[in-house]
């Protein structure tokens, strides 16, 4: 069994030298399921400095270890996939099923990807046939910060510290504090593959202190960190001292554009994918534009959709949703709602106060909103839970601007059998990622945003050299 009191430094379980401590709770029941420890600064510079000693060794091994190793651990995970599943579930309140398929199984879909990715990947390489002469070499960046959220903790794991390995990084991760018990079991399995001492290190703590302490670190190289486009500006911010660099995927407030052609499922997708998560995830399509002569007859659909979501606690097997994460975010849920309403929006489904029968649990109503408009505050923020607005709108040109008029990029949808203007749309776009017609990314597509959704891409070849440094060499000798 893991000691969820331990960090994980320089290849060995060690007793923190911080002495304070953290409840974990249930989001299902809002009882204490496990305690860890939190770091402090010597903890994060012991840290630090073992993935510096081990920089040197790890960044000159060849890709074909790095590549055995990984796949050792990939092995690791697959294996242990149903433990990691039933952490997950635990920690944050994805229902069980949920947490088994698309949550754990993000692991190693991701791991899989990036391996792919490394095989194939040249760090040398010619910089053209005329110049034959000149090298373009793909280096390890150095030690790296990885700090990630709670509401897909190992889709989020897997993306930083699987490509930061392969490229030849060393790295200490910081998961969420919140939901730190998957990332325990992540981190058992990096030490049961063999993976050598100092390369990857982890250390529990918040934002505040450890995250504060590896951002600001003169021994970090680079920071890559998910979470809240607040928490991303001060991490820049602490970071900008020592010029390192800073990946950051942040929040979305993504719109999904309803023509009057869209195909007859599209509303249901769109409630289906708004809502899955718990409504917790950073590429949810929370604004649903419909196009006026569709509107009524959208809103109708969506009712009868929502009507179906149904919710339940997280160990309990079936397809509905489970409670969010925290009393602190249950709160913000709730208050956001409340502005819905009294801002005029008018309430569909769902509303305030926990669905009956779950009054304990930080339980949300499935919530839609009609007839809003995109100044209102709740089509503007960021709600992060199970909360749909939907807007009117007249003419192309018009569900473009709107969909455009956010501080957030990260993705946006369109729904219509005219595939010449689904096109044409989605090049108007500005966000990183367009969705068209419930057709979902392929494996190895970058993930990431315009804005305030961020900086950089996680996935595929893009998240491999998000970790690498470029040098350009004149002069080579091809003896």
């Amino acid at each position: 069994m893991i000691d969820t009191k331990k960090f994980y430094i320089n290849g060995a379980w060690v007793t923190p030298q911080s002495d304070t401590e953290m409840d974990v709770i249930d989001p299902s029941t809002e009882q204490v399921c496990a305690v860890i420890s939190i770091g402090d600064q010597a903890d994060t510079n012991a840290a630090v400095a073992a993935a510096k000693a081990a920089f040197n060794s790890w960044s000159q091994t060849p890709k074909s270890h790095r590549l055995v190793l990984l796949k050792r651990f990939l092995e690791i995970y697959q294996s242990r996939s149903d433990e990691m599943g039933h952490a997950i579930s635990q920690e944050m309140g994805a229902p069980i099923d949920m947490a088994l398929t698309s949550q754990a199984e993000s692991g190693s879909e991701h791991t899989e990807g990036l391996i792919r990715e490394l095989e194939n990947f040249e760090f040398e390489r010619a910089l053209n046939d005329q110049e034959p002469n000149d090298r373009i070499i793909y280096e390890a960046i150095g030690v790296c910060a990885l700090i990630t959220p709670w509401n897909w903790p190992m889709n989020q794991v897997s993306l930083k510290a699987i490509a930061a390995m392969a490229a030849g990084c060393t790295m200490v991760l910081k998961p969420s504090e919140i939901a730190p018990l998957s990332s325990l079991i992540f981190t058992d399995m990096v030490h049961q593959a063999g993976i050598p001492a100092g390369v990857f290190n982890m250390v529990n703590g918040d934002g505040v202190g450890v995250g504060s302490q590896l951002t600001g670190h003169p021994d970090v190289d680079m920071v890559s960190f998910t979470g809240s486009t607040r928490a991303g500006a001060l991490i820049s911010k602490n970071a900008a001292d020592s010029v390192k660099r800073v990946a950051l995927e942040l929040g979305g407030k993504g719109a999904n554009i309803v023509f009057a052609d869209a195909d007859e499922k599209a509303i249901s997708r769109g409630i289906n994918h708004c809502f899955n998560n718990t409504g917790q995830s950073c590429n949810a399509p929370t604004r649903m534009l419909v196009e006026r002569s569709f509107y009524q007859q959208a809103l109708a659909l969506a009712e009868t959709a929502a009507a179906k979501v149904q919710v339940g606690r997280a160990a309990e097997h079936g397809r509905h949703i489970g409670p969010v994460v925290s009393e602190l975010q249950y709160n913000k849920i709730q208050a956001l709602i409340k502005v819905g309403i009294d801002e005029g929006a008018r309430v569909v489904v769902g509303g305030l106060g926990k669905p009956e029968g779950l009054e304990t649990g930080y339980f949300v109503k499935p919530t839609i909103f009609a007839d809003v408009n995109n100044d209102m505050q709740i089509a503007r923020e960021e709600v992060f839970g199970p909360v749909l607005c939907m807007i009117p709108f007249d003419t192309e040109e018009e569900a473009i601007t709107i969909a455009n008029d956010t501080v957030y990029g990260l993705t946006n949808y369109v729904q219509t059998q005219d595939s010449a203007k689904a096109n044409r749309i989605a090049r108007q776009l500005r966000s990183g990622m367009v969705e068209m017609n419930g057709t979902s990314r392929a494996s190895g597509s970058p993930f990431g945003g315009y804005k305030q959704s961020g900086n950089g891409r996680e996935g595929g070849v893009w998240g491999l050299e998000d970790f690498l440094e470029v040098k350009s060499i004149s002069g080579w000798s091809n003896d």
